[in-house]
């Protein structure tokens, strides 16, 4: 049935894209060509992050930029592999469509899910008032672009001691165009889009459908997901754009649970088993189906060539249901919230910078019922609880262009948040609340621009980060309202520039992080998640990128380009006692120390082309007194393709092998589990392949 679905939508493709006569649309798949063999110049690259829309060179943070074609390295069905690309920065998926987050130790909150990260669409807070993210909605085809902030972004972006992620929709080119892909591969994988673009004077419009399910490697993995989003901007007047960002998603996916080693070592495919009275994940049809509807409607308007302000509103409504081991939560979520930013710029002969100032606020309710799980179906009620969260913050920040080329940022941000707990059954415990005091988070960052082609910085940040909802009502369905938040100060230096006329590009930073009452995530017997603070931790870290991209047989490759990034975690928790054992000087749990990746990428003139990537992990503790590891590995993968113009159509046809060495390894495990079920097998070798149709009217 599934390959008659791939002939279907291949037939559709090719019939959609036939155009009568002999009209060639020039530089279609040029263009293309042209994002594929992009220079890496670090003056050429802008960010957005901390409102700077500056060149990377001239940027006094860390930042992580992803474009299109980074994103387009892999097998264009998640973020992952090409997030894992960027130091400092890690993603795993632990089966299709459970993601995990993690920016310089953060993952250590987060057993399931995105925490301490906060993620922003198209300049939209995405991440909810109460601190969780459901990225794992969106689909890999309906972003364009990722900017990822390292450590504490308080000072703009609100509480929070990881990082910040900024996404950006695709960008529709000039004039309208429909484009069809389709992917299969290894496990049941299989994917369709249709995507329509449309750019003009007066408006820039993206809408997509895409549909992606699998089988999944281990049992009990299946995942399903159908998304539907649109992304407009209509430039009304030479002053004011509107924007409207909305999306529904659909989503399903199992849930194996982890396994001992031994169990790994038998039958890695094998789902969590059943123990004692305790019954297995395959029985109890563990699983989360999520559907969301989100909308978000900005202005942007430029008062005069000084003032600027964007506005921005958003409101979500989420079903949530997730069958587990233990019991069947459903929830009933819904959150609203905006930002707003205005910018003063100015200019003189000695000093010109820029002044923004602005205030986001958001609020999240969450109607969260408890039952009893019989064999994946809804039993007995067991709790009945009603989270309301909100949270506000207060920002400004100056930049000044000082002479002598040095860039001065100040900035700092007023941020305050309120939960507000009513639990109705089994009895009415009448309403709980804990309201965390004010708190004022500041950063100085300075940079220096030694050469046109080179720079040095150093900043100094405040983190501070609350608890999520999950933490505050964990698992265990108990309300953890003496859970405080966990705080430091950030400190780091860097530099970045390009040598032999941008054939060498590098970037390398290093930082300490003090953290104070560091959440972490601890399970009881039962299994189930809850949380607790551990005192301080040290976190130390080097993070470097170097790219190599030499200007030789340029008649055969517009690009040939080597690169290697490297990251150095010298994390540990440096006073922490869980019951009566001193844990002081272990290393942070579910932390590799050392993490290699390192890529060649080839773009002939007739539009072959080739992505191979090689990464090596480090061994990694999975429990806090690091008594067990989980293995480090090696993995190999490699991208092939040929791009090219047909008519009025291009095509792009792709295959690829993912785990080429055929590793056995766990990728996103649980942390202190019981009975030292922390792995969670990932895919041996594998293999996709795709096609993709572009018709330009």
């Amino acid at each position: 049935m599934r390959l008659k679905t791939i002939l279907f939508t291949l037939f559709l493709s090719i019939s959609f894209s036939y155009v009568q006569g002999q009209d060639v649309i020039k530089g279609s798949v040029a263009q293309e060509r042209a994002q594929l063999s992009d220079t890496v110049s670090l003056s050429q690259v802008t960010v957005v992050g901390y409102q700077n829309n500056r060149s990377l060179l001239e940027t006094p943070a860390t930042i992580g930029v992803l474009k299109n074609t980074d994103l387009q390295r892999f097998s264009n069905t998640s973020f992952v592999s090409a997030v894992n690309t960027l130091p400092g920065i890690r993603m795993e998926e632990r089966s299709p469509g459970s993601y995990r987050f993690s920016v310089r130790g953060s993952l250590v909150r987060s057993p399931f899910g995105i925490r301490n990260v906060k993620f922003y669409w198209n300049d939209i807070p995405f991440t909810d008032a109460g601190g969780n993210t459901y990225l794992n909605l969106i689909d890999f085809n309906a972003i364009g672009g990722m900017e990822i902030i390292k450590g504490p972004g308080g000072s703009l972006y609100g509480a929070g001691t990881g990082g910040t992620a900024l996404l950006q929709s695709p960008v529709a080119a000039q004039g309208t165009s429909v484009q069809l892909g389709s992917i299969a591969g290894s496990y049941g994988l299989f994917g369709v889009h249709t995507m329509v673009q449309s750019g003009s004077e007066k408006m820039n419009a993206t809408a997509l459908y895409a549909h992606q399910e699998s089988d999944g490697y281990r049992r009990q993995t299946a995942m399903r997901r159908d998304m539907v989003s649109l992304s407009t901007r209509f430039f009304s007047s030479e002053n004011r754009t509107i924007s409207v960002n909305t999306f529904y998603s659909d989503l399903s996916y199992q849930t194996p649970g982890g396994l001992t080693k031994a169990q790994m070592d038998a039958d890695p495919r094998q789902a969590r088993p059943a123990a004692g009275v305790n019954k297995g994940a395959e029985e109890q049809k563990a699983a989360v189906f999520n559907k969301t509807f989100n909308l978000g409607v900005s202005q942007e308007y430029d008062f005069n060539a000084n003032w600027t302000n964007k506005t921005s509103v958003y409101g979500t409504i989420t079903q949530f249901e997730n069958p587990t081991l233990r019991n069947y939560d459903k929830r009933t979520e819904q959150g609203f919230g905006g930002r707003t930013v205005t910018q003063y710029r100015f200019g003189g002969e000695a000093i010109k910078g820029k002044i923004t100032f602005g205030g986001e606020f958001q609020y999240g309710y969450t109607g969260l019922q408890t039952y009893g799980n019989r064999n994946g179906k809804v039993d007995t009620l067991q709790y009945n609880d009603e989270i309301q969260v909100n949270q506000y913050t207060i920002f400004a920040q100056t930049e000044l262009d000082l002479p002598h080329h040095f860039f001065l940022t100040l900035g700092g941000s007023y941020n305050k948040q309120n939960y507000n707990l009513v639990r109705f059954y089994p009895e009415n415990s009448g309403p709980q609340n804990r309201h965390f005091d004010p708190i004022f988070l500041p950063r100085v960052a300075l940079l220096k621009q030694i050469t046109s082609n080179m720079s040095i910085f150093g900043s100094i940040s405040y983190g501070y980060s609350t608890p999520t909802t999950d933490e505050i009502r964990p698992s265990t369905a108990t309300f953890n309202t003496s859970l405080n938040p966990e705080k430091g100060i950030n400190y780091e230096i860097g530099t970045r520039g390009s040598v032999l006329g941008d054939i060498l590009t590098f970037d390398i930073t290093a930082f300490s992080f003090g953290l104070h009452e560091t959440i972490v995530s601890r399970r009881t017997d039962a299994g189930a998640d809850f949380y607790t603070n551990s005192g301080k931790t040290s976190q130390k870290g080097i993070e470097s990128r170097i790219v190599f991209q030499p200007h030789i047989l340029q008649n055969a490759f517009t690009l040939t380009r080597v690169w290697v990034s490297y990251t150095r975690n010298n994390f540990r928790f440096k006073e922490y006692v869980q019951s009566s054992t001193d844990l002081s000087g272990k290393q942070l749990t579910g932390i590799a120390p050392n993490i290699v990746v390192t890529g060649l990428d080839l773009v002939s003139t007739v539009g072959f082309y080739l992505n191979t990537t090689f990464s090596y992990t480090d061994k990694l503790p999975v429990d806090d007194g690091n008594t067990f590891f989980a293995a480090g590995y090696k993995l190999l993968g490699s991208r092939v393709g040929f791009m090219k113009d047909v008519k009025r159509f291009n095509v792009n046809v792709f295959g690829g092998v993912d785990n080429l060495l055929d590793e056995k390894y766990s990728l996103g495990n649980d942390l202190n589990a019981v009975g030292n079920r922390f792995y969670n097998p990932a895919p041996g070798r594998n293999f996709y392949g795709g096609l993709t149709l572009k018709y330009k009217i």
